[in-house]
């Protein structure tokens, strides 16, 4: 594979919609939930949307993700949406440290490994010895199942047999392209995150795939805009889509979010992708030395090309603090005068600051509900000033997901960082990425609506950001 940047390899479509009009199933596996989305991709809107939760199985044999209760789900939606508007083509985009091993038949050889399960903890001394370094993959060491590499390493020593039942691997997007085409593949932007199994500035498979044994089960590597092949018959029966549907090859999420930004914007710049995971990706900034120990990596986008990342667990900070919303200007004028601070880290397993345990800078249960709002979205904005940092990050930021409607997160981003910040209006920069990997040269399709946030040179935002930084 070429580390090269590249146009995307759309492949040509079957449906005999316009081009204006076509629409694009795509199947949208995140952490927190699953959904299929229609997009229409004239205006990368979603059309439809149906969803369900993404449960963990408790087990046996470890805690796994239902992957047969989403199957039965994105066959009733696609039915669905087929039939009250046609689908065209589908793409599909998942949370990466995920893949499927699948046997001789076609099934599962072992359940998919939810990431955050510790099982891979138990043997790390023996998987340190084989992982590729830090300065090959950019891939730093991370606990749990968040190394692929890792789960697999478990994986295949916990069940001795696993290795000989296992045909194929995929990565996870290309697992449920492998169950709507039968073509089994990887793709380029989800080997390329954190798997130890890619090496990103050379664009191919790292040695630890054959140090592991698996170099010959590890399917081919391919760019997510490739068609992977039309819809499998059967599959097209159940949901009454065309036969000839393309299925393209599928991307890692946050790198779905970076797409669109990648084909209209001019370097140097940054965009940060917000859910569960708070990635802050900088394309074309300074040149920096990654830090391993700070959950720095070096993503591979759409395109094939290595982007330096850094990143923490956002979202799910946010939910663990209790969704705080409603910070209102009395809020943020409190948080500012008490300096009430909440300093890192919630998730210690994670982020620029691992190991640390939150505390506030002054009681907590002295701040009414709205002070308490303003502070919390004032550290994930600091924590993600420090990430866009570390990254080495240049130019504009662009906001996507569901932080851009935060205006206290994204005055605080702008007063840390001395930088414009520009926030997407659209909350489905994820699915409307994966959309793009259908468009066909020539495709008319709308650029991201972006809007750039104002009052954010503010003496008091900046000297807050100051002493927060002050007091780590």
């Amino acid at each position: 594979m070429s580390a090269t940047p590249k146009r995307p390899n759309t492949g040509r479509l079957a449906a005999s919609r316009p081009a204006a009009n076509r629409h694009v199933a795509v199947i949208d596996i995140g952490k927190t939930n699953a959904k299929l989305a229609l997009v229409d991709l004239s205006t990368l809107t979603e059309i439809a949307v149906m969803t369900r939760p993404n449960p963990v199985l408790p087990g046996p044999p470890y805690p796994h993700y239902d992957v047969e209760g989403h199957w039965a789900f994105l066959l009733g939606a696609l039915a669905s949406m087929q039939r009250d508007h046609g689908i065209d083509a589908i793409s599909v985009t998942t949370h990466g440290a995920s893949a499927a091993l699948i046997d001789a038949e076609g099934g599962l050889a072992a359940p998919v490994l939810d990431y955050e399960h510790d099982g891979p903890d138990a043997m790390t001394g023996t998987y340190d010895a084989l992982r590729p370094g830090f300065g090959a993959t950019g891939s730093p060491r991370l606990p749990r199942g968040l190394n692929l590499g890792a789960q697999i390493h478990w994986l295949m020593a916990r069940d001795p047999g696993l290795a000989a039942r296992t045909a194929r691997i995929v990565t996870y997007p290309q697992y449920w392209g492998f169950r709507l085409t039968g073509v089994a593949a990887s793709d380029v932007t989800s080997l390329g995150c954190h798997t130890d199994l890619w090496l990103p500035r050379e664009g191919r498979v790292s040695e630890l795939p054959a140090r592991l044994g698996i170099a010959d089960k590890l399917a081919p590597p391919r760019r997510p805009s490739e068609v992977l092949g039309p819809l499998r018959s059967d599959v097209a029966a159940r949901t009454g889509l065309a036969p000839g549907t393309p299925v393209h090859c599928g991307i890692h999420d946050s790198n779905a979010s970076l797409l669109p930004y990648l084909q209209d914007h001019a370097a140097p710049f940054a965009v940060v992708s917000t859910g569960t995971w708070v990635v802050a990706m900088a394309v074309g900034g300074a040149p920096v030395t990654l830090d391993e120990g700070r959950d720095t990596l070096i993503n591979v986008n759409g395109l094939g090309a290595p982007v330096p990342s850094a990143r923490f667990m956002g979202g799910r900070e946010y939910e663990m603090l209790g969704a705080p919303d409603g910070a209102t200007p009395a809020g943020i004028a409190g948080a500012l005068a008490r300096e009430a601070m909440l300093l890192p880290a919630v998730v210690p397993e994670s982020g620029p600051f691992p190991g640390r345990r939150m505390r506030w800078s002054v009681p907590e249960a002295g701040l009414d509900p709205a002070t308490r709002a303003a502070a919390v979205a004032f550290y994930l904005a600091l924590m993600t000033a420090e990430c866009l940092g570390l990254a080495g990050a240049a130019g504009p930021v662009i906001v996507e997901g569901p932080f851009a409607a935060n205006l206290p997160y994204l005055r605080m981003l702008g007063a840390a960082t001395g930088r414009p910040i520009l926030r997407s209006a659209s909350r489905t920069g994820t699915s409307a990425g994966a959309a793009l990997l259908a468009a066909r040269p020539g495709d008319a399709t709308a650029r991201p609506d972006l809007r750039p946030v104002g009052d954010t040179d503010d003496p008091a935002l900046r000297s807050y950001a100051r002493r927060w930084r002050q007091a780590l």
